[in-house]
């Protein structure tokens, strides 16, 4: 505090009202911005303007902003057309194409072995590139396991899994990187045409990693702070739609303008995660109708009486029940063709169906019955989103078809990625809820309007419009100061009046001592003039007396004068540095015992330097009923995961702290 003296006090306290008044301003900026927004969550959100490709939306808060993912400005697939995402791998990053798997914890590249003698030649593109793992200089391999999805549907794909890092987007885009992400290596042509970005957060076991669950993509990306909360939002895009709309995944919030809310249902309304984690985004099916059919130009219901099903991009199909794919059948004239157990199309009925353009209705609820209106959601497809085709290897040659197939039993009800082309997805695994909506092919649909799901352990900035279920309602706040702008003040005033009273008792002080100011010279001057050679100052008689305070001087450490004020008027010199001296009886003598001297020791200590210690990695709790993916039982496992290359740069491991501890 002397350091600053009164104006140097002056200055902190006018700092200080500046930081308080800025903080004032913010919030009130904040609140003016903030609008009532529709979501999927409890709590209150930020908005943010989306720029191009894979970037971070500008925020003028602490809190991070939602990640928009880059889209490939592709459409592909071998089961439709389907809008992707782009991805980099491993060091040297490789470009792969992906799509976005509601249900998986990892990510799946497809292996060269993902294209046969007998596929097309245009195999690797066609599905997104492939990887190669001997080409990246941080592949950490693990061993072969299950993809530990879809084995509902009777899917039994094997992946080969290790680590290696993933970015977002294309190269110089600037998107989040995750190191040490999980990576399954696909060769399978039957189960996805494309590799996958996993969307599920939850933990993932491997026996060869025994009590340490690996986090999923979007946890890590919360845990590196590089999103607001644990939550995405997806909508598979649409070919038909405008001029064709691509896709959105948005990780750590959502995009306004990609959804409605219809009038008649709550903007309050969401779903709760189901209790099996394997099927949580499960919805409750309350009806499905169609405006007409080719026997009738009126509506007709499709499902009598509710189910629920699981929502899962990772599959294109809608799988319903038997009883429900008749009445498709009946009402669209499908067949189902038992070898590629698949309802493929002829010319003639897909032009029929194209001529009809019928359009499905699914009506969804959290429970069944649906209590009312307003707690149900009705998603509209048009027939074009039933209008896709499959080739190799499902068929010879492209082929129309219907994404319809019949489920054996109710843990096979799926609703798949050709319903989020009209559908749009916000899941929230912080408030373990989600919310569904129709998406909204309006003029403002490709202007982008993202808004941040804040996690419900944010406390930097309290909201001034708290929402309740998926938006709607709640006061302006205007006026009302938030929790963060009160302690900005509170600290502020206290710090100012604490300044305040320091000032005073120094001013105090300083006018009882104004008479005895000391200042020190620089070492180079004295205000004493050299005295001659062999001459000395005059010594005081007397007892020993202390120093007033009147103005002290430090003389050159070239020369060597008597000193004054001091005892038995005696002449004492200061020593060279050379000889070395000792105290003996309150004096200090030099080790001959001549010339007696004063000698003053330096007035620094000895500080040991602390050592600096690693923290461990912070154990990561696996999710309640974490799933345990079932290995290989091949005789080519690996038992025991490799040392990493960061490991082996910053030389962990046993055998080479020994080489360390021998070294020195």
């Amino acid at each position: 505090m002397k350091a600053f003296g009164h104006k140097g006090l002056g200055l902190l306290g006018y700092l200080i009202c500046l930081r308080t008044l800025e903080i004032l301003m913010r919030d009130r900026a904040f609140r003016e911005e903030a609008k009532p927004l529709q979501r999927n969550t409890v709590e209150d959100d930020f908005e943010v303007n989306q720029v191009v490709l894979v970037e971070r939306a500008s925020q003028n808060t602490t809190i991070p902003a939602p990640i928009v993912a880059s889209v490939s400005q592709y459409w592909e697939g071998n089961d439709g057309t389907w809008s992707s995402f782009t991805i980099q791998v491993g060091q040297k990053p490789q470009n792969v194409r992906i799509l976005p798997s509601t249900a998986s914890t990892s990510t799946w590249v497809i292996y060269d072995q993902g294209c046969p003698s007998d596929a097309p030649n245009n195999c690797r593109d066609s599905r997104g590139g492939t990887f190669n793992p001997n080409n990246s200089l941080t592949w950490v391999p693990n061993s072969i396991f299950e993809l530990g999805v879809e084995s509902n549907l009777e899917f039994n794909v094997f992946g080969d899994f290790g680590f290696d890092s993933v970015t977002l987007g294309w190269p110089g885009s600037g998107g989040p990187s995750v190191e040490h992400s999980i990576v399954a290596g696909v060769g399978d042509t039957t189960f996805s045409w494309l590799g996958v970005l996993g969307l599920n957060p939850r933990p993932t076991n491997f026996s060869t990693f025994l009590n340490n669950p690996q986090v999923g993509f979007v946890q890590a990306l919360k845990n590196q702070n590089n999103i607001p909360s644990v939550s995405w939002s997806y909508t598979a895009g649409a070919p038909y739609r405008l001029n064709k709309v691509f896709g959105s995944l948005v990780i750590g919030g959502y995009d306004e303008s990609r959804f409605d809310i219809p009038s008649t249902t709550s903007s309050n309304l969401t779903f709760p995660f189901y209790t099996d984690i394997s099927r949580d985004i499960l919805v409750g099916i309350a009806s499905i109708t169609t405006s007409n059919s080719t026997s009738s130009s009126s509506s007709t219901p499709l499902l009598k009486n509710g189910i629920f099903a699981f929502i899962d991009s990772t599959v294109p199909h809608l799988w319903l029940p038997e009883s429900v794919c008749s009445s498709f059948e009946s009402a669209f004239g499908l067949t189902w063709n038992a070898s590629s157990k698949q309802y493929t199309l002829n010319t003639t009925q897909h032009n029929t169906l194209t001529k009809l353009n019928p359009s499905i209705t699914i009506t969804l609820a959290p429970q069944l019955p649906a209590t009312s209106v307003e707690n149900s959601v009705s998603i509209t497809l048009p027939y074009s989103a039933f209008d896709l085709n499959i080739s190799w290897p499902h068929a010879s040659t492209t082929t129309y078809y219907f994404p319809l197939k019949r489920a054996a039993n109710e843990t096979q009800y799926t609703l798949g990625r050709a319903f989020l082309q009209e559908a749009y997805l916000i899941a929230d695994y912080e408030r373990s809820n989600f919310s569904v909506w129709p998406c909204s092919w309006g003029s403002n649909t490709n202007n982008a309007k993202i808004v941040g799901i804040r996690s419900v352990n944010d406390t930097s900035i309290n909201s001034s419009n708290p929402l309740t279920g998926n938006g709607g309602g709640g006061s302006s706040g205007k006026g009302v100061l938030s929790t963060g702008a009160i302690m900005g003040m509170a600290v502020g005033i206290a710090v100012l009046v604490l300044g305040i009273c320091l000032g005073l008792i120094l001013y105090i002080r300083r006018r009882h001592q104004s008479g005895r100011r000391s200042f020190e010279l620089e070492g180079t001057s004295t205000s004493l003039d050299p005295l001659p050679a062999g001459a000395t100052y005059q010594q005081k008689d007397g007892p020993l007396e202390e120093l007033d305070s009147r103005a002290r001087h430090e003389l050159p450490g070239h020369h060597k004068f008597g000193l004054l004020e001091a005892p038995d008027a005696e002449r004492k010199f200061e020593m060279d540095g050379s000889s070395l001296p000792t105290e003996a009886g309150g004096r200090e003598t030099s080790h001959d015992g001549q010339n007696p001297a004063i000698y003053e020791m330096d007035a620094a200590e000895h500080i040991s330097r602390p050592a600096i210690f690693i923290q461990p990695p912070t154990a990561v709790s696996p999710g309640p009923g974490a799933g345990l993916p079932s290995p290989l039982p091949t005789s080519g496992e690996i038992g025991v995961a490799q040392e990493t290359g960061m490991e082996r740069r910053l030389g962990h491991g046993a055998d080479r702290v020994g080489r360390r501890d021998k070294a020195r």
